[in-house]
């Protein structure tokens, strides 16, 4: 058994439990985090990558959720402005759909119900002479523009750990909690790397939150209503900065975004899922009905064998009882068990990407009444990893980059800027030339990038590089994937 008595032991290393763990650090909690994948291996890197008020939550009158999302959406962006970037998404109205006065009331409702400050507001278009107009087909006429912004979902989260870990939590990634159970005021949790204890622990895991429940020996409080998330990814559509909301007669929406430049993402779907956690993928239903949605509004067809790549997350929902999956809150509950004598256990139901830095702040605030920590929330302004730089300030940044480091070629160095912001100069570090970085594996992937992801990101694999800290495994090849995993291994525990 571990000596050392942990204040906080969180499950789970997706953006809740890395948001919680990095909020409690930063209060100067002595945090433990236990992840037994990779950070973000599940449903947060599986989202539409999007921070957004939810635009269609107002037709479910979760107007509370929606506020509380859109004021969190303009702290993200300025905490976080390599990696949240504003987005103007155009929304074309459809005869037989909903009405134009319905849309334009709602739009309305959106720009002033969360203290927009920054963002421009909604205005109506001409699809005919406006340049998103060009990808679609005939006959759509009257569009309305409006704000939101885009994420790296994955990097939110391992950003999030990074900077709990620079602020002395221990972050552990491969190694599942197997076990849990209070000794008087302490947890003793069983893990593959031994026993560890901790005054509280904080069951973020998710999907599984109720699985870990059930580990401590303990009844779950709430019922859970998990549902499946599906996206595609197709070679890019349009060549504007726009991104689309589009309605289908069925009731529900999808979008199709601007993606690692040269893609499109489309999604998602809500289906209600009732299979395994350990595998979940898109089926084939899904692609075919995400196409065929794309075919209702692109002039380009677009056809599941032309997909280059599918995912899906399973979102762990409260369950309110509404009957469709779309319908379902996205919100969140934060259940706080503490027994007369015995440790404090706190079990994180539902949320959102968007809402995960409010969620963490609550959960602090609730433990460290119990707890007895000092401070308070101060993640609302405090920049993560590379942000430190003006919310408007990412060309700036860009261009900086590109002068210091010429052989940079555009595409590698937008790569280098949105990923890693300010921090991108301590993986090129003192680099003249691309000899100077080391072994290439790729499509801008160096031996300096790959070596600091090991370091001080805690990649393990070659898909934690290419799936979450990047998306290059758009680009790499079967064969250049093995390559960088055969070097990774070799290197695997190398410090410097």
């Amino acid at each position: 058994m571990n000596e050392a008595v942990h204040d906080v032991a969180v499950i789970g290393g997706g953006v809740n439990g890395c948001g919680i763990a990095r909020d409690l650090a930063g209060r100067r909690a002595r945090v433990l985090l236990l992840e037994r994948g990779d950070l973000a291996q599940g449903t947060s890197s599986a989202s539409t990558k999007l921070i957004h008020g939810g635009l269609r939550y107002l037709e479910h009158r979760e107007f509370a959720l929606v506020r509380e999302s859109l004021a969190e959406r303009e702290r993200l962006w300025a905490i976080a402005p390599h990696i949240v970037r504003p987005t103007r998404f155009v929304l074309p109205w459809v005869r037989g759909l909903r009405p134009r006065w319905m849309l334009r009331l709602g739009l309305l409702l959106y720009d002033h119900i969360g203290g927009r400050r920054d963002l421009p507001g909604t205005r109506t278009v001409d699809l005919r002479h406006h340049p998103a107009g060009a990808a679609l087909r005939p006959g759509f006429t009257t569009g309305f523009v409006y704000s939101d912004c885009r994420v790296e979902d994955a990097r939110l989260v391992v950003l999030n750990a990074r900077d709990a870990a620079d602020r002395g939590a221990t972050v552990l990634t491969g190694c599942e909690a197997t076990a849990l159970r209070r000794a008087g005021a302490v947890w003793e949790i069983d893990t593959p790397r031994g026993t560890f204890r901790a005054r509280a622990v904080v069951n973020a895991a998710g999907p599984s939150v109720n699985a870990v429940i059930e580990r401590a020996g303990l009844a779950s409080t709430r019922a859970m209503r998990l549902v499946r998330g599906s996206h595609i990814v197709v070679p890019r559509l349009f060549d504007h900065g726009f991104a689309y909301f589009f309605q289908l007669p069925d009731g529900r929406i999808f979008f199709a975004i601007p993606f690692e430049r040269d893609f499109t993402l489309i999604g998602t779907t809500d289906r209600d899922h009732a299979g395994s956690l350990e595998d979940v993928r898109a089926s084939d239903e899904e692609v075919a009905y995400l196409c065929e949605g794309a075919n209702r509004y692109f002039g380009h067809a677009v056809s599941p064998a032309g997909v280059v790549w599918r995912y899906a997350g399973v979102r762990p929902l409260v369950d309110d009882g509404s009957g469709r999956p779309e319908a379902a809150t996205r919100g969140y509950r934060l259940d706080l068990s503490v027994p007369e004598e015995g440790a404090p256990l706190l079990n994180v139901f539902g949320g959102k990407i968007t809402t995960y830095r409010r969620l963490s702040e609550e959960a602090a605030d609730l433990l460290g009444v119990r707890l007895g920590l000092q401070g308070r929330g101060w993640t609302a302004s405090a920049a993560l990893p590379g942000g430190d730089f003006a919310k408007d300030g990412a060309g700036a940044l860009l261009e900086d980059l590109k002068g210091r480091y010429p052989f940079l070629e555009d595409a590698w160095a937008e790569r280098l800027a949105r990923d890693y912001g300010t921090l991108a100069q301590a993986i090129l570090g003192e680099a003249r030339t691309l000899d100077d970085c080391g072994r290439h594996f790729g499509h801008g992937l160096t031996e300096r990038e790959a070596g600091y992801l090991m370091r001080r990101e805690w990649a393990r694999t070659a898909e934690d590089v290419l799936w979450r800290r990047t998306k290059l495994g758009l680009r790499f090849s079967s064969g250049e994937a093995e390559e960088l995993g055969r070097w990774m291994a070799a290197h695997e525990g190398e410090e410097g």
